[in-house]
Order: structure tokens, then C-alpha cells, then sequence
């Protein structure tokens, strides 16, 4: 299976599926020296891992992550970093039910037709589970970008019809945490939560959207042409799971507006380029203009629900699909580490590649 790995300079391999032994990767690319512990990304990884909400799937997981190489006396080696979360809480039999089934809007079938077998068992490699290993690369990728002043945060900004009407920056981005869904506006999380509630009674699933904003990063960061930094974002963030549709800046909507009022107006403000708008969601020509990127991710419904559908077999033949198992109704809340983790690996390999390209015009 190729397709398993991302990055130019900091590159990310990853491994594993939602029912073998583990999960892991190779991180490579990272700079001697940064500052890492275990600790470091276990909390990152607690923030994605299952059963820490009645709100999430109830896959007891711990997802305690092991460091095999790369670090030294807490500090990153230079060399490539190995790392493992090893799964404890599987129950294969959950799924002896799709063994020959096809579950609608899933990648049952793609797999099937595509390598002429499937690991069944919680999706195999097609499963949020990989995730896991995004989530660890992206930690280290934070800390790498934290040293250079730059900061991700996402949050959950629309959950089914509903959505958070406030811009980011009218938000306490520090409550995201705080909130159980990851929604920092309260009025919309309540309603958000009860939306949960009825859908699981129903036995049905929601998508939504994750907002994700990053500051402090300095102008510069892409490439022209076909590394774009927008769109190794795009290519980041539709690879996950569920994801559906992309965009950053003013998006779709900026389509319906006059060049006359889409237009980021620059201004000289305390020796430093700014803009009066950022329509542009801090990214102009492919390369970051210095203010901050804004981008938000659709995510679609879970495929996997609970109410009974009818599909087919390998057969061809149609068969009643029984709905059971264990699932979140919402991938959003676990969701918004994995986007955050995507991001920051987008950011720190451009960033390397940026301080690569820095030192040849400076000698």
C-alpha cells in the first residue's frame, strides 16, 4: 500500500490499523535538539483518544505512546524519531458482520476492489484509528513550531444546521478545551450537545465543520506553483478521514463579492506590513503573508450508524445491514487534535524548507 507518508523535509510515515497489535510511524526531518519527552505528546494524544466523553465512542483505548528512537537526554537526536501506541481494546467480533458486507458511503468496497482483500475489523487501515500516529507527529511538529513563536488552534465551529456565528477572534479560544464537544461559544455547544443526544436516540450521525486558525506564523512559508502552501493544507486536511471539502480565507463565500471589497488592503503599522482585512486567510500567491491562516474542514456524517440499511454483499446480493458496534456519532469533537496535528506538520515542514532556502541567499 504506498500513500503512507507526508512531507518534504519533516516526514511523517505512519502504520497500523484499528485492530492489529499497534499503531506507529517515523518522523523524519526533525531537528537535533528540540526539547522532547513522552509526556509531551501523551497529552495531545489524550485529547484524540476514545471514551473520554459520553460524547465519544465509549473503545476504551489508552493510546499510551512509547518513543523507540530519536530522542536522547529529552532532546531530539537529529535522527529519525520511531514511536508506537500499542491497542488494547479491541473487539473484532463487533464485526464479524461486515466481513462480506459492504457498509453505504464506507471504504468497504474501494478496498475490496482495489487490493482484492480487506481487514474488516474496525475498518483496518481505512479507520480514524490511524489517526493515532498523525496525532503524535503533529504534537512534535507543535513543539517544534512553539519555538518559533507560531501557534494552531481549532475548534468546532458547525455541527449539523448548527453553527457558531461569532468570528474567531470574538472567541476565548483557550475555552475549547473547557467544552466537551470542543466548541468554545456555550450558547451553540448546549445546543450542539442536545443535538448529539437526539441523533444517537435516533440512531443516526452528524458532520460539521472544524475551524482552524494559526498565528504567528511569518511571512514567507510556500512555495510557488505546485507546493502551494494552501494546498499542501488542502491535501493535509482532506486525507483525514471523513473530510470532505476545504477551504481557507473567505472561501466559497468570497466567490459572490466584487474584487473592490474582497481586496486585502496593506497598511504600514508599527514598522510592520499588515492588512486591513485577511479575506485572504493569511496566504497570498501560495506563500503566508503574515497574518493569521484561517482555514476551515467539512467533515461528513458518519458512515457507520446505528439504524439498519439495506446494501449488498461481495456477492452482489442485497442484504440488511444490522446497525451495533461501537461508534461516535460525530467525529468532530476527537476530531479537532487531528486538524491541529495536520497543520502544524504542514507549517514545520514548510518552515524547514523556508530556513533551507534562507540560508542559500544569505551565503
Amino acid at each position: 500500500m504506498a500513500g503512507n507518508t507526508f512531507g518534504e523535509i519533516f516526514k511523517v510515515t505512519t502504520f497500523g490499523e484499528s485492530h492489529g497489535k499497534a499503531l506507529g510511524g517515523v518522523i523524519d526531518g526533525c531537528p537535533a535538539g528540540l526539547a522532547l519527552h513522552a509526556e509531551d505528546i501523551q497529552g495531545e494524544l489524550n485529547r484524540r483518544r476514545p471514551g473520554q466523553s459520553r460524547y465519544t465512542t465509549p473503545r476504551d483505548e489508552k493510546d499510551k505512546v512509547e518513543l523507540l528512537s530519536g530522542v536522547f537526554q529529552g532532546k531530539t537526536t537529529g535522527t529519525p524519531i520511531g514511536f508506537l501506541v500499542w491497542n488494547s481494546d479491541q473487539k473484532s467480533k463487533d464485526y464479524d458482520h461486515l466481513k462480506d458486507t459492504y457498509r453505504p458511503s464506507h471504504a468497504d468496497f474501494v478496498y475490496d476492489r482495489k487490493y482484492g482483500r480487506r481487514d474488516h475489523r474496525g475498518g483496518g487501515r481505512s479507520s480514524a484509528r490511524e489517526t493515532v500516529a498523525r496525532v503524535v507527529a503533529g504534537a512534535v511538529a507543535r513543539m517544534l513550531l512553539l519555538r518559533e513563536g507560531v501557534e494552531v488552534k481549532a475548534y468546532v465551529s458547525a455541527m449539523g444546521p448548527l453553527k457558531v456565528e461569532k468570528p474567531y477572534h470574538q472567541l476565548d479560544l483557550t475555552a475549547t478545551e473547557e467544552s466537551l464537544i470542543r466548541c468554545p461559544d456555550l450558547s451553540a455547544e448546549k445546543a450542539m450537545k442536545t443535538l448529539i443526544e437526539e441523533t444517537a436516540e435516533k440512531g443516526d450521525t452528524l458532520g460539521g465543520t472544524i475551524s482552524c486558525i494559526a498565528t504567528g506564523v511569518p511571512a514567507g512559508l510556500g512555495e510557488p506553483v505546485f507546493d502551494k502552501l494552501h494546498a499542501d493544507l488542502g491535501k493535509a486536511m482532506l486525507s483525514i478521514n471523513a473530510v470532505k471539502g476545504f477551504e481557507y480565507g473567505s472561501g466559497f463565500a468570497g466567490t459572490g463579492q466584487y474584487g473592490s471589497t474582497h481586496n486585502d488592503r496593506f497598511i504600514q503599522k508599527e514598522g510592520a506590513v499588515e492588512t486591513t482585512t485577511n479575506n485572504s486567510g493569511g496566504i497570498q500567491g501560495g506563500i503566508s503573508n503574515g497574518q493569521d491562516i484561517v482555514m476551515r474542514v467539512g467533515f461528513k456524517p458518519i458512515a457507520t450508524i446505528m439504524d439498519n440499511q439495506k446494501t449488498i454483499n461481495n456477492k452482489g446480493d442485497e442484504v440488511l445491514l444490522e446497525g451495533k458496534g461501537r461508534h461516535d456519532v460525530t467525529v468532530l469533537p476527537r476530531a479537532v487534535p487531528i486538524v491541529e496535528a495536520m497543520a502544524a506538520i504542514v507549517l514545520a515542514d514548510h518552515l524547514l524548507r523556508n530556513k533551507i532556502y534562507e540560508q542559500s541567499i544569505t551565503k
